[in-house]
């Protein structure tokens, strides 16, 4: 909206100039968009009719082309030692075991261990096994065999990417997994894990599908009160599912892409497309009751919610874009699904529904269930409300605050850690196995530490090797060490070098296996990596494993953590400076979003890190929350939660440059947003509540939590905090140095247009003057 006279010197050069620079043209882009929705919107329809079946198709194998890997950093040390040792020695950490247990009571058995024998030969002998090895085939190694003697291990390493691995553990799985005369076989390993991850994720997705959209079209029921208003935003979202599923089937074809984004793009998608439609057709409707056609008022839309859309879609965008910092395909691959995501429910929002609203027009109101009640401004609810908390801010303030920093102080005790079988539900196969590794064996055989010394030369230097295993024996947490040499524990010699031995050199390079007795997704583990990576050695090293890459993934994030944070908070400041023009706004929304996002996860740490509420929820705690959840589940967040405030300070200021005061122009404000912010809040609410459903504890964690951010957000931040800040602030809110405020008269993205002239008929679809309005030196507006 075009600027108001304001008394105030800091205000004159906006009183003497309205803006022609790039928000002007945005304005006119969006003008030229809402255009094409109300002259073009058979064709804008037909389109999304023809585009809507060719995405389900296309999306329809991308639940085949995901993958549970990419949390590696590929530069880091544990990834190059595990690519030299696939590389020089035809070894790596195992990603596929099977558990054998004996029916006959001992492993040690003669017709056991020639059953066991040929198990292995024969898993050895599958296409695409690098190797496997057992019990019985290497050399009776104790930590292979469990205490009691019942069972035993055989390890093996299938090789190739992510997709050759997944192909060939869906193949392996069924044909190992069976109950003999002698032997029970159970199949684990990281392989397997990730593939009973991603099936049931799938199953995970239907069931959250199937939870949400009844209950979403139940309270858009309640909120539009009538069917054809409240299918609308649900017809949107489905397209931005149906669009989501063809965005990441692309994306499957030139990088990695998480099977996680699959349950948390789709339901963003669905979320934000829902959140989006409900602001453009309540907005509409609103429009439409002033009397206006239904040109006129998609017009009037497109250029207010329209623009607000495309506002929020920035930051959501921004926050996600964050997410490239970070060198982990895990991480990246939520970048970009998530940007395409957002896109495509801003892409719906601004043009396929104003085609629709416009085709529709009045007979938006068809099948009417109710009549919600149309209240005057200044008797709504919500306006009320805001007039209540500004008349005690600062008690408001000392209450919301001081509850929320409460709420957050168990974040200051994160543990962060890697996620493993225990994610999945109780009673899952590969679970089960895994179980039975953690109680029943007293080494961690699958999670062995390699340190790979590519330069040493095993002919000459077999004495430095004796002293560099005896002294890594000696590290605590060190069950075992295995090398060309021999075993060691303790800093004793336990076994003299066997044939087998010989696996452990080339010509020119050799590595030693160093056993755990400690968790190796634990800080313990943690621990003893530190110890190997310290201890002298008489050769270069590269330590790899599990423990290993966790230590290397968390210095991958935290290092990279404030160049994320900086980029985030940098770019929303500056599309809330190009929104409202004042610093103390966008400052005041980053101190907010912080706070309620470290509410959310002081929430998280103690539900899911500490155990509470495990049992209603049905997962199992570990102690720690995976590595990489938080930082993903702050950038979606932190996009979620600007979504309310751009919705909010948009038609704030809208009121503001109307002409009223600062406290007026909140309660008004709010009360025009309140309503359309709550119902959004809870519909988003219950979309990712319905996805923490899922048996995988990372899914649930990531859908508790963004449920969490958004009602923390909308009810105790927008609603309560804003208006009690914006109080005490005054007409310091929109308050910016000269200097400042030239700039975004000329950079700024804003209602230039005044929206009476588009009540004046003909108007609203035709093509106004790009200086329309002008001002003269006086700073009265030119009729």
């Amino acid at each position: 909206m075009a600027p108001v006279l304001r008394k105030g010197r800091d205000r004159r050069v906006e009183e003497r100039a309205f803006p022609t620079g790039p928000g002007f043209r945005q304005n006119g882009d969006m003008r030229r968009l809402a255009r094409l929705a109300t002259r073009r919107r058979w064709w804008v329809i037909v389109a999304a009719l023809v585009l809507l079946p060719v995405c389900g198709v296309l999306g329809g194998s991308t639940e085949e082309r995901l993958s549970a890997g990419g949390l590696a950093d590929p530069g880091a040390e544990s990834s190059r030692a595990e690519a030299l040792l696939l590389r020089d020695f035809g070894a790596g950490s195992p990603n596929l075991l099977l558990l054998v247990t004996a029916h006959g009571g001992s492993v040690d058995l003669p017709a056991v261990a020639a059953a066991g024998t040929t198990l292995t030969r024969r898993l050895a002998a599958e296409p695409g096994l690098v190797r496997a090895s057992s019990y019985w085939t290497a050399g009776r190694a104790p930590g292979l065999r469990s205490r009691d003697g019942s069972q035993a291990l055989v390890l093996a390493l299938i090789g190739g990417d992510d997709d050759a691995v997944r192909t060939a553990v869906a193949r392996l799985t069924p044909r190992y997994e069976a109950t003999g005369p002698l032997l029970d076989v159970a199949v684990g390993g990281a392989a397997e894990t990730a593939r009973q991850i991603a099936v049931q994720a799938k199953r995970d997705l239907g069931r959250s599908e199937a939870i949400s959209f009844p209950v979403t079209l139940l309270c858009l029921l309640l909120v539009f009160g009538g069917v054809v208003a409240a299918a609308l935003p649900l017809g949107v979202g489905i397209v931005a599912v149906l669009g989501t599923l063809a965005v990441l089937r692309l994306l499957t074809g030139v990088t990695t892409v998480s099977t996680f984004a699959l349950n948390l793009t789709t339901a963003m998608g669905l979320a934000l497309a829902i959140d989006y439609s409900l602001f453009v057709v309540s907005r509409f409707r609103e429009e439409m009751r002033a009397g206006r056609d239904a040109n006129t008022a998609v017009m009037r839309t497109v250029q207010t919610a329209g623009r607000t859309v495309v506002f929020s879609a920035l930051t959501v965008a921004a926050s996600l874009a964050a997410l490239l910092v970070f060198p982990l395909d895990f991480l990246r691959s939520f970048a970009y699904a998530g940007i395409g995501v957002v896109a495509l429910a801003a892409v719906s929002a601004t043009l396929v529904l104003p085609a629709v609203l416009s085709v529709l027009g009045p007979r938006v109101e068809t099948w009417r269930l109710f009549q919600p009640r149309v209240r005057q401004v200044h008797d709504g609810f919500w306006y009320g409300r805001a007039r209540a908390v500004m008349r005690h801010p600062l008690p408001v303030i000392l209450a919301v605050v001081g509850l929320l920093v409460v709420l957050g102080l168990p974040f200051q005790r994160i543990q962060l850690g890697l996620s493993d079988a225990r994610v999945l539900p109780a009673g899952a196969p590969v679970r089960t196995v895994d179980d039975a590794l953690r109680a029943n064996f007293a080494g961690d055989e699958v999670a062995a530490v390699p340190v790979v010394a590519p330069l040493a030369n095993p002919r000459s230097q077999r004495s430095p090797i004796d002293a560099y295993a005896t002294a890594l024996s000696r590290l605590s947490g060190v069950a075992r060490v295995d090398a060309l040499t021999g075993s060691y524990r303790s800093g004793a010699t336990i076994a003299a070098p066997t044939p087998l031995s010989a696996r452990f050199a080339t010509a020119h390079a050799t590595w030693l296996s160093v056993v755990p007795s400690v968790d190796p997704l634990s800080p313990a583990g943690e621990t003893l990596v530190a110890a190997i990576r310290s201890t002298p050695s008489p050769f270069p090293v590269l330590a790899g494993g599990p423990s290993a890459q966790l230590v290397d993934t968390k210095s991958a994030i935290l290092g990279r953590l404030p160049v994320a944070l900086l980029l985030v908070g940098a770019t929303t400041f500056v599309v809330l400076f190009l929104m409202v023009g004042s610093l103390l706004v966008p400052v005041k929304a980053l101190a907010l979003n912080v706070l309620s996002l470290s509410a959310t996860f002081g929430g998280l740490v103690w539900v899911f890190q500490d155990g509470h509420l495990s049992g209603l929820l049905r997962f199992t705690a570990t102690g720690t929350i995976s590595v990489v959840l938080p930082m993903l589940l702050f950038c979606i967040a932190f996009g979620l939660s600007m979504d309310y405030e751009v919705f909010l300070l948009s038609r704030i200021k809208e009121e503001y440059d109307s002409g009223v005061e600062n406290d007026e122009a909140v309660a008004a404000g709010l009360e025009r947003t309140g309503r359309i912010v709550t119902a959004a809040a809870v519909l988003l609410a219950f979309v990712y509540v319905a996805f923490a459903t899922s048996g995988v504890t990372v899914v649930k964690l990531l859908g508790l939590g963004l449920a969490l951010a958004v009602l923390i957000d909308a009810f105790l931040i927008r609603l309560t905090l804003v208006p009690a800040l914006m109080r005490v602030a005054g007409r310091a809110n929109w308050w910016a140095p000269r200097s400042l405020r030239r700039l975004h008269l000329r950079i700024g993205i804003w209602e230039a247009d005044p929206l009476p002239v588009l009540d004046l008929p003909g108007v609203a679809a035709t093509r106004l003057p790009r200086k329309f309005p002008a001002a003269d030196r006086t700073g009265e507006p030119r009729p």
